[in-house]
């Protein structure tokens, strides 16, 4: 059995990563052979020691083959194992002997192809090393390179990446091929500090590749390609370590099936799945989430050029009025605020701009600028000295031999200013004259979609606000008495659900404020509580075996006198009696109708991955139609409350719309953080809570419905 470890720092795989020395155990003189290609690659730039290890061979071309590790003149730091998967063991256990630094195993076959045996063969892969404490990449892996030491440690075809230079990236992905292909991205002009892939990551995985590019000089941000790990928690420690080092860390997570909102058990379930759940865990480490693979480098490269924002704003200048139409779709999309120019901007640029431009924002220089070529730096300086923008967004609809001669001056314009230029290439000439030059220019930020631009300066405004904030201080809402009455509650319940009254009463311990409501008997006793109460009424059945009450047809609401309330409980009581297999019914509820209100879908669930988290949405019929939702990990501060709420696209409906009460925003975020006080406090007896909907009209916030479901 492996022992369990933290995180690998910096030190730990700096020799496995940073080797002055190689050995390839199964090197080859076989054309087309891994050993026979990893020292192809090797034998270029790189400026370390390589040792060739084959019992079979005394020497491979002018190089001296060594029979195993032990005869090595040295201990090596990176071993490359380049033997058949049935020989992999026993070399990784003479590494370990042998005092490696670290070992890299390409064999395919292991717990990938789901054959008997084959997990276990792995297992032991992990076991030798973590009981070592010998860091171990792969199995089934295509290899590292580090590029500050021209180290190509990869079966890959050669490839003549250069030394990095200011604002390099480093690239982590678990799909091998994957990483290499975004390695060619210097070829329009990105560096590249180190390309690590992990395969099957036995022992080496993406958070230990995370905490050692933190710390690493070379690199300026980290591009992590992300398919999911057994302990996604680790990610999240190590993106702390990068976030406490200032490296930004821009992430494009694959492999987003929903598959654990099949077994659902409510709305809070089918809303917080698995994508769900690394987003929020993502968002609470200050990794930035992008949503497609094409947007990581140009985000990655964005966060390395751009200093921190000065202002939401961001003024677009065009020599298109189509382009300006289409960034300002783009900044509603985002919702990245295009504020009109101050007075002073505005002077120069109606002095500066022919009739049928527009001296706005979107300013449109229209194409005069051939003309007059002093007409963009004047406008363009103008524009950014407003304190209004924090950016200047200029796309490049056409490209010609001559547009990288405006490019210095954009920069210098970004530079004097301290903001950043982001420079859209609209031109399907994608790697047309100028491009390279943007890239490689450090003032001047690329993308090939407007879409992505508006994205990457939307997250790189959440991620300062974040930085901004400080420390996360969490202070606990609820007393400890509450806690165990609300334990004690949930402990008494024979079933698997706790009928709406008594989650109700469980989540009432929790300051959650809920419907008055009585339990009856008779249609009689129904319409004297129901009076009593206040008419209109509503009646629901209660039954543990009844916890979608809506569609049984058990509900009857808005009931405006006696007569209708003894109607409404035969009838529900009879449409109960029909469900097959017959429910168990504890009797009916009376209620109050609560007046008319924005609905709130409140939720909590424990996820399989990252334990306990809270879901909030506009509720009603509206969760499952719009699913617009929010995800947090429990518990919740108060800040991280009100951003999920403010986060919500309906968010208006929060504010007052079309004459309908704003919502008490701070009491209604403290109750997020009392469900998400709830869900954290039971983890362990509780699998989710669904509060739907909470009816919310000023600091009028009831709970009119809600369910908890046990833990199996």
């Amino acid at each position: 059995m492996s022992v369990a470890r933290g995180i690998y720092r910096h030190g730990d795989l700096r020799r496995l990563l940073h080797p002055q020395s190689v050995a390839i155990v199964g090197a080859s003189q076989r054309p087309g052979a891994f050993g026979e290609r990893v020292l192809a690659n090797l034998a270029g730039k790189y400026g370390g020691r390589v040792y060739l290890v084959n019992a079979r061979y005394e020497m491979i071309g002018e190089n001296k083959c060594y029979p195993s590790l032990s005869a090595l003149p040295e201990v090596p730091d990176c071993v490359m194992i380049c033997v058949a998967r049935e020989q992999v063991e026993p070399v990784v256990e003479e590494c370990v002997a042998v005092g490696a630094g670290g070992a890299i195993v390409f064999a395919s076959g292991y717990a990938e192809v789901e054959k008997p045996g084959r997990a276990e063969q792995q297992a032991r892969l992990s076991a030798i090393a973590r009981n070592a404490r010998m860091p171990l990449i792969g199995p089934n892996c295509i290899g590292v390179n580090n590029y500050t030491l021209q180290a190509r440690v990869t079966f890959m075809p050669p490839d003549d990446v250069p030394v990095p230079g200011p604002g390099a990236i480093g690239i982590i992905s678990q799909s091998g091929a994957i990483g290499f292909g975004l390695e060619q991205a210097w070829r329009r002009g990105i560096p590249i500090s180190h390309v690590l892939t992990n395969g099957n990551a036995c022992d080496v995985d993406a958070a230990d590749y995370v905490s050692y590019l933190a710390d690493d000089p070379s690199c300026s941000a980290i591009a992590l390609v992300f398919e999911g790990m057994a302990e996604p928690t680790r990610l999240i420690e190590a993106a702390e370590i990068a976030r406490a080092a200032g490296k930004p860390v821009i992430a494009c997570k694959v492999a987003v099936g929903e598959h654990g909102a099949k077994a659902a058990m409510s709305h809070t379930g089918s809303l917080a799945g698995s994508q769900a759940a690394y987003r929020a865990a993502f968002e609470r480490a200050g990794i930035v989430m992008v949503d497609n693979l094409e947007a990581l480098m140009e985000t990655a490269r964005f966060f390395v050029k751009a200093p921190p924002p000065t202002a939401k704003g961001v003024a677009v200048l065009v020599s298109s009025g189509g382009a300006g139409i289409v960034a300002a779709d783009n900044a509603e999309k985002h919702a990245i605020p295009l504020p009109q120019p101050n007075e002073a901007a505005r002077e120069v640029l109606v002095a500066s701009i022919a009739e049928f431009g527009s001296p706005r924002n979107p300013c449109d220089v229209t194409a005069q600028v051939m003309n007059d070529p002093d007409v963009l730096p004047r406008c363009a300086n103008a524009m950014i000295a407003d304190p209004a923008y924090g950016a200047m967004l200029i796309p490049m609809v056409y490209s010609t031999p001559q547009t990288h001669v405006r490019l210095p001056m954009y920069a210098e314009v970004g530079a004097q200013a301290g903001k950043p230029i982001v420079m859209v290439w609209m031109s399907d000439w994608i790697e047309g004259p100028g491009s390279m030059e943007v890239e490689q220019n450090m003032g001047l930020c690329l993308f090939r979609s407007m879409d992505r631009a508006f994205a990457a300066m939307a997250a790189w405004h959440k991620r300062a606000e974040m930085l901004a904030e400080g420390p996360r201080v969490a202070v606990r809402r609820v007393s400890g008495e509450a806690k165990s009455a609300a334990a004690a509650l949930i402990a008494a319940v024979s079933g698997s659900v706790l009928t709406e009254r008594e989650a109700k009463t469980a989540l009432a311990h929790y300051g959650i404020p809920v419907v008055q409501e009585r339990l009856v008997q008779s249609a009689a006793e129904a319409a004297e509580v129901a009076v009593a109460m206040g008419l209109p009424a509503v009646l629901k059945v209660e039954s543990p075996d009844l916890p979608h009450k809506t569609e049984a047809g058990v509900i009857r609401l808005n009931l405006k006198s006696a007569e209708e309330v003894r109607a409404a409980y035969d009838a529900v009581m009879a449409n109960a009696r029909k469900v097959s297999p017959p429910p168990r019914i504890n009797g009916v509820l009376v209620q109050p109708m609560v007046p008319q209100g924005t609905e709130i879908m409140l939720g909590a669930r424990v996820d399989p991955l990252f334990g306990p988290m809270v879901v909030v949405g506009l509720g009603g019929i509206l969760v499952e139609l719009l699913k617009d939702t929010t995800v947090g990990l429990a518990p919740v501060t108060q800040n991280e409350a009100r951003k999920m709420l403010t986060g919500l696209k309906g968010a208006a409906a929060l504010r007052g719309f079309r004459n309908s009460e704003p919502v008490d925003i701070e009491a209604l975020a403290d109750l997020i953080g009392r469900v998400s006080e709830f869900i954290a406090d039971h983890r362990d007896t509780v699998a989710e809570i669904d509060i739907n909907p909470l009816i919310c009209a000023g600091s009028r916030i009831l709970a009119v419905d809600a369910l908890i479901y046990r833990s199996n």
